[in-house]
């Protein structure tokens, strides 16, 4: 129970987790300004750094590729390639940022596409700032970041995919890796729950994506609270 609370506690805070380096972070927004603002906020950050930045989605995956962030933050809707297809296409890349989507829409016809593409969630532009490092602080330790409605609406369309079905597929130990995703544990914390390497957690949670025909965590995690299995 304690190390419970003390996760959710760590999650609440957007604390950092890892080795003590900075979590590398690349802006990717076709407004200037509103990336100057973000940089000149986050270079404050003792334990964030900005590596990069770029104005489209193109750009955006190309310097992604080349600076390999840990974190990117980046706006839907852009000329050319907007968010939402730089997202799928980071994916087909196997790149491993983790990405947060910075937003003035709050549709949820334009969020809900950006999270099944694959972001980790989202905040809005007008975002406290100490908010904001908070949230990249918590994408980056593997947390999935989602609005009740959003997730509602998230919810409804697995609803529709058919995956309720499969759940029947899944091992104990799987069912209890796939109840602390929806925690919101990161898999170093789920490791340290369940006393497993990290790397024994991550063939858990690829197994529970293919059994249930997932693609990502976010839609793991709703699948969960969908069936009863959060903590």
């Amino acid at each position: 129970m304690a190390e419970e609370e003390d996760g959710a506690k760590r999650l609440a805070a957007g604390a950092a987790v890892g080795d003590g380096r900075a979590i590398r972070v690349l802006l990717v927004d076709d407004h200037q300004v509103v990336r100057r603002g973000l940089r000149t906020f986050l270079e404050v950050q003792d334990d964030i750094e900005v590596v990069g930045e770029a104005a489209d989605g193109a750009g955006g995956v190309a310097r992604a590729e080349e600076l390999r962030p840990d974190v990117v933050l980046m706006d839907v809707k852009m000329p050319g390639m907007d968010g939402v297809d730089a997202l799928r296409r980071l994916r087909e890349l196997d790149n491993p940022a983790r990405v947060l989507i910075v937003t003035s829409f709050t549709e949820q016809r334009t969020v809900v596409p950006a999270l099944r593409a694959g972001a980790a969630g989202y905040v809005y532009k007008d975002v406290d700032p100490d908010a904001l490092a908070g949230a990249i602080r918590s994408v980056h330790a593997g947390h999935i970041l989602l609005q009740p409605e959003v997730a509602g609406a998230l919810l409804s369309q697995e609803e529709s995919g058919g995956a309720q079905g499969r759940g029947g597929s899944l091992t104990d130990r799987e069912r209890e890796v796939l109840g602390l995703i929806a925690d919101g544990r990161s898999n170093r914390e789920i490791a340290r729950a369940l006393v497993l390497s990290e790397k024994t957690v991550k063939t858990h949670v690829s197994n529970i994506l293919m059994k249930l025909d997932l693609s990502d965590r976010t839609q793991a995690a709703l699948w969960a609270v969908r069936h009863g299995l959060t903590g």
